[in-house]
């Protein structure tokens, strides 16, 4: 009676092992994920702000002169 309440035991020993081992393995592959994120947001906030200077260079500078 004890001996397939043992196998249960052991394998859920196990599997506790294998996911502590997996989120050693997953857990920099989802920081790099984290980190090219914030690198491509990082690049389109400056994107966005060289536009936004460009636009406004060209707003005030497309003025016809008052002469």
């Amino acid at each position: 009676m004890l001996k397939p309440l043992a196998t249960v035991a052991a394998a859920g020993f196990v599997g506790l092992i294998v996911t502590k081992l997996l989120w050693l393995l997953l857990l920099p592959v989802i920081g790099m994920f984290i980190g090219f994120l914030v690198l491509m947001l990082k690049i389109a906030l400056v994107v966005g702000l060289v536009w936004f200077g460009f636009s406004l260079f060209r707003k005030w500078t497309d003025r016809p002169s008052e002469a």
